[in-house]
């Protein structure tokens, strides 16, 4: 069942996303080579919580972190740990928070020091497909138009759409109805309708699409270990069109302050 939410609540999940967007803005000022996981992890849940608001991973389902950090060929759901960040990696950081009873939730895929060109064409056109996905987002519209448009972008670069993993409904709970897949065909799938929020969450990696899970039960890793990126935004439909409840602007404000390029 699709709970729709009142203006009033929606205004009430922005918040809650918009806590989400400063957390991954207050990282950006310190992810660096040589940084720990952990350390991001603690600062993340002081931040969150200084805030008054409760971190939406830790303990849900068990999860044992306050960010989901994915490095590399993790594609998404990494644990944090205590080994330092190195030159050359990519780190998604998927973040949660529980705030006025209501969730919001998204990611970023953040470089330490220098990537390839390769790599960051898939951050870009990653990124470049979560809009595309957005654009889709107006009443009368399908969850399948979001769904291809994605992987339409996407599989023009020969990219691997994830199938198994995919974005969501979004409220009073972190995972809510409707599914929204990273791939599929257009006008299928439930009606969009004003009042939905959803988050839109692109899982796309640089080689094959197929992907496996580690041995701590939670890391989700390419298959052939090729790198992967993931962009998630909260999206409400209001009067019609898509509203954004996150932004990348703290993030990228701080990128921009120390020079690195951006996605």
């Amino acid at each position: 069942m699709i709970h729709y939410k009142s203006k009033e609540e929606i205004e009430l999940m922005r918040e809650s996303a918009l806590l989400v967007s400063k957390t991954l803005g207050m990282l950006a000022e310190i992810i660096d080579e040589g940084v720990t996981p952990n350390l991001l992890d603690k600062r993340a849940e002081e931040f969150i919580r200084d805030h008054q608001a409760d971190p939406g991973f830790l303990g849900l389902y068990d999860c044992p972190s306050t960010l989901l950090i994915s490095i590399n060929e993790a594609v998404v759901h990494g644990l944090p740990t205590d080994k330092p960040l190195q030159n050359g990696d990519i780190v998604s950081i998927d973040c949660g928070v529980r705030k006025n009873k209501f969730y919001g939730d998204h990611a970023y895929t953040f470089h330490i020091g220098e990537i390839t060109d390769e790599e960051k064409q898939l951050l870009s056109v990653t990124k470049k497909s979560l809009y595309l996905g957005i654009e889709q987002c107006i009443e009368g519209n399908r969850v399948g138009d979001i769904s291809y448009a994605i992987q339409k972008y996407t599989e023009s670069f020969s990219y691997g759409v994830v199938r198994e993993l995919c974005g969501h409904g979004l409220g009073r709970r972190m995972h809510e109805e409707p599914n929204v897949p990273n791939y599929g065909k257009p006008h299928r799938g439930k009606v969009l309708k004003n009042g939905l929020v959803i988050a839109i969450e692109p899982m796309i990696n640089m080689g094959r699409r197929e992907i496996v899970k580690l041995d701590d039960g939670w890391t989700i890793v390419t298959k052939d270990r090729k790198p992967s990126a993931h962009y998630e935004h909260n999206v409400a439909i209001v009067d019609g069109k898509p509203d954004i409840l996150s932004t990348f602007d703290y993030v990228e404000d701080a990128l921009k302050k120390r020079g690195i390029w951006i996605s």
